[in-house]
């Protein structure tokens, strides 16, 4: 074949132009005639061209076999689908004699037949895409795997980033009221996937949804409207899946080391902001310019925040304790019984009975642990003293060392009462910080005044008397009191003596 192109350009032009018989060329070169009729006809050389499919004698018995196995693996998951090397093994065993890249050919050439070919879309202003991803962070140390939100602007590419410890129905909520809060307003639609946090059941054969409350709770507030992908078609929001491999590649590579997740959020949020300033490919403008040309066709943010809060109501068990969410957090003794209401936010749980919040605790996120506060069970120890050195709440109460040394004394000293004594002086704790506490339980060791009473004396400043005056602002009618100068002589007559 003939593909030098100096020479098919000289032998087009000795024939064309210099009148050089083909006959001449063919003596001088020994091609065939077709081959310099070719060269003759054709500027360059064309390549090498299949007219018609060459067949396949030894796999074309077992090409049904194939079309039909491949057919069934759509059905599974991509991991557990047959690769060109499996499905050359399993026609072996029912009597393939040929190679494997026949095999390979024809599973690719099945498979690209079969691809997709997709449209594209166009984005208007104010659309937004959401979606979770997954990624590693060292946090504290520890190796752990953390969720978070995107919430991309296909419009101007413009994202923001939110860490969670698990994608829920607060974590959900969170990540929506923090990405209005970032863009400055409420994009009018924004569209999904079928979570479960926000589709509680296809109906109409895919096309209807029936929303969860917590969703139609969010979309109430903020008004605006929601489309969702069809079943496994997450190329309908291409855009921020496009965008979660983009942060996992960018933001969490290398792995971040974090104290917490207030640090490992300050840092996504800033790259977020310096993401503004890149300018995509066919874009007249960088992102941060299109943003503000986007921001006028948001709708603007509601007047009161949304309370990212999932509220349970529940009663307070004879242990004092309140179950949500799989975990237990305590309340003081006095609600045991009660009836209860817990909003749980995905940073930490508050309690409220009766109007009133009674406790508030740091969210929990692993299952059927307990989440003590020592100060809620004081006053139940105060009655039940005998309980104090088994009391579960209190065993990982880390105290400064003086209040052991106060404790000891008051046994000493107060025989058969110094342990209720001494947890009357815990319960100062109620309404005073420890370090404040630790200093006036310190100064009372020193002058002996162990008491509870006598360390509550420390906890109050007490001016220098040196410094302080009698005044009578503000009381007038104290000035026309007039007293008598005291007689000493009455105090000899209770001695017995003479006036």
């Amino acid at each position: 074949m003939y593909t030098d192109m100096e020479q098919w350009s000289e032998i087009r032009r000795r024939v064309l132009v210099e009148g050089v018989s083909r006959r001449q060329i063919i003596r001088e070169t020994g091609m065939h005639w077709e081959t310099l009729q070719k060269i003759l006809r054709h500027s360059e050389p064309q390549g090498y061209r299949l007219n018609r499919k060459r067949p396949c004698k030894k796999l074309g018995p077992y090409l049904p076999k194939i079309e039909l196995i491949l057919q069934e693996d759509k059905a599974l998951p991509r991991k557990q689908r047959h690769t060109a090397k499996r499905l050359w093994e399993r026609l072996q065993a029912e009597g393939f004699t040929g190679g494997y890249t026949i095999v390979k050919d024809v599973v690719r050439e099945l498979t690209q037949r079969g691809q997709e070919v997709f449209v594209p879309l166009i984005h208007r202003p104010g659309e937004a895409q959401v979606d979770f991803g997954e990624a590693l962070v060292k946090m504290s140390g520890r190796l752990r795997k953390v969720a978070f939100m995107v919430m991309a602007l296909p419009y101007s590419d413009a994202d923001f980033v939110m860490a969670f410890e698990r994608e829920c129905t607060e974590t959900f909520w969170e990540g929506h009221v923090q990405g209005f809060e970032f863009f400055g307003g409420v994009p009018w639609r924004i569209t999904y996937d079928n979570t479960k946090i926000a589709v509680a059941q296809i109906i109409g054969g895919g096309k209807e949804r029936r929303l969860t409350r917590g969703f139609c709770q969010l979309k109430s507030h903020y008004l605006f409207n929601h489309h969702f992908c069809r079943v496994a078609r997450g190329n309908e929001k291409g855009v921020v899946e496009g965008r979660v491999k983009y942060t996992r590649l960018n933001s969490f590579v290398p792995v971040p080391q974090m104290r917490d997740f207030a640090e490992l959020n300050a840092h996504l949020r800033q790259r977020c902001v310096d993401d503004r300033q890149r300018r995509l490919r066919g874009q007249s403008a960088p992102k941060e310019q299109l943003l503000a040309e986007e921001q006028k066709a948001f709708l603007p943010l509601p007047a009161t925040p949304f309370a990212a809060c999932r509220q349970v109501s529940t009663t307070a068990s004879s242990l004092s304790l309140v179950r949500f969410d799989s975990n237990d957090y305590s309340v003081p003794v006095p609600w045991a019984h009660q009836s209860v209401v817990v909003k749980g936010y995905w940073q930490h749980v508050v309690l409220y009975a009766k109007g009133q919040e009674i406790a508030r605790h740091g969210r929990i996120w692993e299952e059927e642990q307990v989440c003590f506060e020592p100060l809620h069970y004081l006053q139940l120890l105060e009655k039940k003293p005998g309980a104090f050195d088994h009391a579960r709440p209190l065993a990982n109460w880390n105290l400064p060392e003086c209040f052991g040394v106060l404790r000891r004394r008051l046994e000493n000293e107060r025989a058969g009462d110094g342990m209720r004594e001494y947890i009357k002086v815990l319960r100062l704790l109620e309404k005073h910080p420890v370090p404040k506490l630790r200093q006036a339980v310190e100064q009372a060791l020193a002058v002996g005044a162990i008491t509870r009473d006598a360390i509550a004396q420390f906890l109050f400043p007490r001016p220098d008397w040196r410094f302080t005056a009698f005044s009578l602002d503000g009381y007038p009618h104290l000035r026309h009191v007039r007293v008598a100068a005291p007689e000493i002589g009455c105090y000899q007559q209770l001695l017995g003596g003479a006036q």
